[in-house]
């Protein structure tokens, strides 16, 4: 922002020179960037940041922030208003804000008689020495009042305003109105503006109309000191692209307490500099009323975050400086216009600054280094991600949303999706449900370059997904997915993924999952993702932790994937409950096992966990492992069945087994599974 060295001086007599006073203000407030000479003045650039553009943006500001450095008082002449005796402003204008939430509060004034004109010689300089164009007296009164103390202004033709109503709305979807610079605007609902009782007069907060243009034969003005809230004015310039130094104010958030204040500095000195009569009364419409914050102080913490001891009598000298009031049990009054300031650390912050960074002595932080909790959710997070990266999978990382065309090309159920109200575009409409989508999609896009190799596509993803349960549910879900267009034995893919589950829990201290595949519908996922006869709960105990199983072909035609995909889906939660750090090893036995295979018929039906739990049940601890080999249907096996075939591994922790010892076991274990009549060992 450009400031003028001789208009600051109108706040405070006595300055250093320009370039001390810009050095003092880089030290302590903003950065200056620049010091000009222009004519009989300096010009000072300054880089107001974000936080204190709601109070420095203008010249009072800066004078406020010189003042606190330079132990001085502020020179502020206020404004002596002479109101007519006979004419009441109700008589002649009325008011109504119908949108509250954007329009925090709106004054209007009133002068009649006025006189347009150049402006003062005085007032043109000021404004032309920061760059401001002089347009007549009354608008350049209106223009000086926002560049000095903060707040922006309009003003409007009285004759012109219909109805002699002032309205604050949207804009109706087609409305137009043309601005002071001629360019004509197509509005919508997402527009602000002031209108009278039938066309728009003005963007609220950025830009007047011509249509209550101030000419050289306006006669009578309508004020206007008002607070607009920051997204009503970014609505509207984002709408029409047009910026403007009121704009700008706004966008950052102004004190809605400012705009009494100003509105009589504008009157007072409009009717001193064009004439007229200020009609009495102020329109004051403020809904919810902005009430100054108070915050405690505490010594001891200006000492532990500075290192540097603060006496009371200079932390009070410091904040009153700055416009704070401060009491005795050092409890703070915020002045509203500081908005930056909500909590004790912006207080102490304020401290810091005023005493100078630089006079602070640097010191190693004081403190105890206490051994900080452990999170289970991390830990086990990065224990599930280092086990699937070592199995040869690539995490993936995808939006938490999915478009309405996804949903529809995979005959999704939409209803039970969360929308967001304003997506980025449509392909980001919904919350996922469930994280298969995205890795279906991850496979399609990366199908030409890896789907041929003989590992074909290993990917997985930890993520949160959301869906409707009476409220919005949020869950963190773990799924992988393995993917090729290699041929593969009947289940293979299957069973390998079945292993890697295996492999997981395992190392997570979850050893007694087991698989049920019958009738297995998943708990977690859509069911018309998985190939019906073909997927299998994961389960500890009764409680489902997870779903395995293939994609279906018409779920992979959809998204035009050539290939075979087997997927897993698992509830992180219920694995975090069962996880456990430490895991028990047990040593090996020192003698030696003996093994024998074992092939079965079963019916088509029948799930191998029924006939594994047999083996392991009648074998007891001699039976060491039990593993599944094949599976096969077909030619030579009866109608209706299926052969499974196992290596079954005998061994003692206490003897070598000898054959007969090994023999008699098994005969057992066959017995026991021919007890099934639907079961035949093969002989």
């Amino acid at each position: 922002m450009k400031i003028s060295y001789n208009w600051l001086k109108s706040h405070l007599k006595t300055l250093p020179q320009p370039q001390k006073l810009a050095d003092l203000l880089t030290l302590h407030s903003f950065e200056v960037k620049s010091v000009d000479k222009r004519l009989n003045d300096y010009l000072l650039d300054i880089d107001v940041l974000p936080n204190r553009a709601h109070d420095c943006l203008c010249h009072l500001g800066v004078a406020k922030e010189c003042a606190a450095l330079l132990k001085k008082k502020i020179h502020k002449v206020e404004p002596k208003i002479a109101e007519s005796k006979s004419k009441k402003i109700n008589e002649f204008l009325s008011l109504e804000v119908k949108d509250k939430e954007k329009c925090l509060r709106y004054n209007a004034r009133m002068i009649s008689g006025i006189k347009i004109g150049p402006s003062p010689k005085w007032l043109a300089e000021r404004l032309e020495s920061i760059g401001q164009k002089s347009i007549n007296n009354v608008v350049d009164a209106t223009n000086y009042v926002m560049f000095d103390l903060g707040q922006p202004l309009h003003c409007f033709d009285y004759e012109k305003i219909e109805g002699k109503k002032i309205i604050v709305r949207k804009a109706r979807s087609g409305e137009e109105i043309i601005t002071l610079d001629g360019e004509k605007l197509k509005l919508d609902d997402s527009v602000l503006v002031i209108t009278d009782a039938y066309a728009p007069l003005a963007l609220a907060g950025v830009k007047g109309g011509k249509k209550a243009e101030i000419t050289a034969k306006t006669k009578t003005v309508v004020l206007e000191s008002a607070n607009f809230s920051i997204s009503a004015v970014r609505s509207t310039i984002r709408k029409t692209g047009i910026k403007t130094e009121a704009s700008m104010r706004f966008e950052h958030g102004l004190d809605p307490n400012l705009t009494i204040e100003a509105i009589d500095v504008v009157a007072e000195l409009i009717k001193r500099i064009a004439g007229g009569e200020i009609i009495d009364g102020i329109i004051d419409i403020y809904p919810q009323k902005v009430f100054a914050k108070k915050i405690k102080l505490n010594p001891q913490k200006i000492f532990g975050m500075l290192g540097k001891e603060v006496s009371i009598s200079k932390i009070k000298e410091i904040l009153t400086s700055l416009g704070f009031e401060i009491d005795n049990a050092l409890k703070v009054t915020v002045p509203t216009i500081r908005q930056d300031i909500e909590i004790e650390e912006d207080l102490i912050e304020e401290i810091a600054r005023m005493i100078g960074y630089g006079n602070i002595p640097p010191q190693h932080p004081l403190g105890f280094l206490g051994i900080s909790k452990s999170d289970d959710s991390l830990i086990i997070t990065n224990k599930i991600k280092s086990i699937l990266e070592s199995l040869g999978f690539n995490e993936v990382y995808n939006f938490s949303f999915v478009g309405e065309g996804d949903i529809q090309k995979l005959n999704l159920n939409i209803q039970g999706y969360l929308e967001l109200e304003n997506p980025l575009s449509a392909d980001l409409k919904y919350l996922r449900r469930d994280l298969i989508v995205n890795l279906l999609k991850n496979v399609k896009d990366n199908a030409k370059n890896f789907l041929h190799l003989p590992e074909g596509i290993r990917i997985f993803e930890l993520g949160n997904i959301y869906y409707k349960n009476g409220e919005a549910k949020e869950e963190k879900m773990l799924a992988a997915m393995m993917a090729t267009r290699k041929e593969e034995i009947k289940g293979e893919r299957f069973y390998e993924l079945k292993g890697v589950v295996d492999v997981l829990l395992n190392k997570l201290g979850i050893t007694d999952q087991w698989y049920d595949d019958y009738g297995a519908t998943p708990d977690d996922t859509d069911v018309v993702f998985w190939q019906e006869g073909h997927t299998a709960e994961i389960k500890v105990g009764d409680e489902e932790i997870g779903f395995l199983g293939y994609i279906n072909p018409r779920i992979l035609n959809a998204l035009n994937i050539k290939g075979t995909v087997v997927a897993l889906n698992l509830n992180f939660k219920k694995i975090l409950k069962l996880a456990t750090e430490e895991l028990i090893y047990q040593p090996p036995s020192p003698y030696p096992a003996a093994i024998r295979d074992l092939a079965i018929f079963v019916d088509l039906k029948d799930r191998v966990a029924d006939v594994l739990n047999v083996i392991e049940i009648t074998g007891g601890d001699l039976v060491q492992d039990v593993d599944l080999f094949d599976i096969y249907e077909g030619e030579g096996i009866p109608d209706g069945k299926k052969s499974l075939a196992f290596h079954i591994v005998y061994q003692s922790y206490e003897k070598t087994l000898t054959d007969e010892e090994v023999d008699k076991i098994h005969r057992k274990i066959i017995r026991e599974l021919e007890k099934n009549n639907n079961w035949q060992v093969r002989r």
